[in-house]
């Protein structure tokens, strides 16, 4: 007997119905359920992670620091939310197939941010202690001439000049996560589709990528490291770097702050979750396995490093000061972009 229980044609919703294409199984049986025999099928679970992806990673929402999904189900709660009527039949399939119920959502509170010193690196009295512990307990780790990365320019002056690939001078930062008005700062990676995204290119235009390497060792702070900490979300130090660095420009100013420390510590520079991690390595932000962070599992670890992606942030003007060279300069042409995309519900 089949295990398959409905198929992508089941459903009337065309998001639910796109993401069922994409999880079901190609098989050319008539489905149990409608009957139709081109839809892609899906057993129990396939219509769990339907319905995870769907509804809850569908319905997350995002705050200052963090985010949480609004939308939970499982085996013992009934139904209890209301969703768009072309949804509704849709979301009844589900729960009579698989027996699940769908609920709000009471997400736990560090959830969205209410981490203690996640809340003192946000108050000018008490972030200078936190920053302290930053830079005593993350690892430092030495970047030497054989790690190459790459800084992308749009419409340089000068497209072959080395300097222009060198960071801003300090009169015109202050505008990004680290740089300030005392400290100029090179971004780049090693990944070059996120430094091309970073860089917030268009079709039009005029994009040049430099490759570069150190000349000699450097010595980085590794902020993309998981630190465990006998504590629980609500006082981990990990969960807030972590959540500092999903954040967007209203977080810059800790960023920055946490660089200045880090130059007068004698570091050349900061390794650092890129803030666009999530969407290239296509995971769902702040998963929790029953309410707790995975990066409290060390046994997790492995995993939740695969969701980072690195950037790097060099302090000064690396490339003048002679700490880095400009191996090659290479014009970038983009011949094609494609959305992994999913979908979720417009309300519930």
């Amino acid at each position: 007997m089949s295990d398959f229980i409905l198929c992508s044609n089941c459903f009337q919703d065309q998001g639910l119905k796109i993401d069922a294409e994409v999880i079901g199984q190609n098989d050319e049986s008539a489905c149990l359920n409608c009957n139709e025999s081109t839809g892609q099928k899906l057993d129990k679970g396939n219509l769990l992670t339907l319905s995870q992806r769907f509804f809850v990673w569908g319905s997350l929402q995002r705050f200052d620091y963090g985010a949480a999904p609004l939308v939970q189900f499982n085996y013992q709660q009934t139904t209890s939310i209301k969703t768009s009527p072309w949804l509704e039949p849709d979301l009844r399939i589900l729960e009579k197939a698989i027996g699940i119920g769908f609920f709000h959502y009471g997400p736990r509170f560090w959830m969205f941010g209410d981490i203690e010193p996640l809340k003192e690196l946000q108050e000018i009295d008490t972030r200078a202690s936190i920053i302290n512990r930053v830079i005593d307990e993350y690892p430092t780790i030495t970047f030497t001439p054989e790690n190459t990365f790459y800084r992308v320019r749009m419409a340089p002056l000068n497209p072959r000049e080395f300097q222009e690939y060198d960071s801003p001078p300090k009169h015109i930062s202050g505008s990004g996560r680290f740089d300030s008005k005392e400290l100029s700062v090179m971004y780049g990676s090693q990944d070059l589709q996120v430094c091309i995204h970073e860089c917030r290119v268009s079709a039009a235009d005029d994009l040049f990528v430099a490759t570069l390497a150190p000349c000699y060792d450097l010595k980085l702070l590794d902020l993309t490291e998981l630190i465990y900490e006998d504590v629980s979300e609500f006082e981990s130090l990990d969960m807030s770097i972590h959540m500092l660095f999903l954040a967007g420009e209203h977080s810059y100013k800790i960023s920055q702050d946490i660089a200045l420390a880090a130059k007068a510590s004698g570091y050349d520079g900061i390794i650092y979750p890129s803030y666009f991690s999530l969407l290239r390595t296509g995971a769902m932000p702040f998963e929790t396995v029953y309410g707790i962070s995975p990066r409290q599992i060390p046994q997790l670890a492995d995993r939740e490093k695969s969701k980072i992606i690195p950037n790097l942030a060099l302090f000064g003007r690396p490339i003048e000061q002679e700490q880095i060279e400009v191996k090659c300069i290479n014009r970038v042409i983009l011949n094609r972009v494609e959305y992994g995309i999913h979908f979720g519900p417009v309300e519930f």
